[in-house]
């Protein structure tokens, strides 16, 4: 991957991905797998969920390979090597993925995000119409307020406490985060199977994301609760959604709403699966991706 000045600043590559300098001064931390030659396909950029960084699905990478699937994907704002952007929303994600295409050279693409990265990967469908062949949006949140939803409904006390907390604010979500701890009991038994099998692979994002402390997940949450900047109805490209029946954090409401709001939708609703085990889906998600890309 060679240097580009595609955005007007600059792109170095480093031991961990791709560093692209952006015109307002701000760093974001990428990753690439790399062109595939003649057997690349497809370009899927991936939204990572909160809080993670941005590194691809690391259990989806054999089938990828397989269907000449090539990652590309960074570290939102606040997260790993990315410089945090004040009071961003979900249509920045946009943005940003515009300016790593640019410097990446790369035209059309598709999107795909698992839970706070669904809605992320719906505001590139809605901004980036001339570019997004397809979204796949995994356990995704739909609109704070949307209508005919309530929102909170299902979810996990734990999870929808630290919401409750975002929509009153930065000092209030700070000060939630303060005494937060970790809830098991977010995640359903098949979801923490999932968790001991192959999607341990969390571990490897998870860690990084928090060691430098609350502010990426603060970020996320704030976005989550304020509107989007976009309307899911304006994504015309096909979008597939994924959602388990028993998702404790994000309930399955959330991906009915998206279902009857995105023009070309189709939900794939798995009634047993939770939060993370609704990944399972995913080799068959990147199939139905491939053939849009034919």
């Amino acid at each position: 991957m060679s240097p580009t000045d595609a955005t007007g600043g600059g792109s170095v590559v480093s031991e961990t991905g791709l560093e692209l300098e952006l015109d307002d001064g701000r760093v974001l931390r990428g990753y690439d797998t790399g062109a595939g030659g003649a057997g690349e396909r497809l370009t899927v950029f991936w939204q990572h969920g909160t809080p993670n960084i941005g590194a691809p699905p690391g259990p989806l990478l054999p089938d990828s390979a397989r269907l000449g699937i090539r990652w590309v994907s960074y570290d939102r704002p606040g997260y790993g090597g990315s410089t945090p952007r004040p009071g961003r929303d979900i249509a920045s994600a946009a943005d940003d993925v515009r300016a790593v295409a640019d410097a990446l050279g790369i035209g059309r693409f598709a999107v795909m995000g698992h839970s706070g990265g669904g809605p992320h990967a719906l505001a590139c469908g809605a901004l980036l119409s001339d570019r997004v062949l397809a979204v796949v949006a995994v356990a995704a949140l739909a609109p704070f307020g949307a209508e005919g939803l309530d929102w909170f409904a299902g979810m996990m006390p734990s999870g929808a406490t630290g919401l409750r907390a975002a929509a009153e604010g930065r000092a209030a979500k700070e000060a939630y985060e303060a005494d937060a701890a970790y809830d098991p009991e977010m995640f359903t038994p098949a979801d923490h199977a999932a968790l001991a099998g192959e999607w341990s692979w969390f571990g490897d994002v998870v860690g990084p994301a928090v060691a430098g402390g609350p502010g990426g997940l603060i970020d996320d949450d704030l976005a989550y609760v304020a509107p989007w900047g976009c309307d899911p109805a304006r994504v015309a490209a096909p979008v597939l959604l994924l959602h388990g029946g028993e998702d404790r954090i994000v309930p399955s409401a959330h991906g009915r709403w998206l279902a009857g709001r995105c023009p070309d939708a189709e939900l794939r609703l798995t009634p047993a699966d939770g939060h993370i085990s609704v990944l399972g889906g995913g080799p068959a998600a990147l199939e139905w991706l491939a053939a849009r890309a034919a």
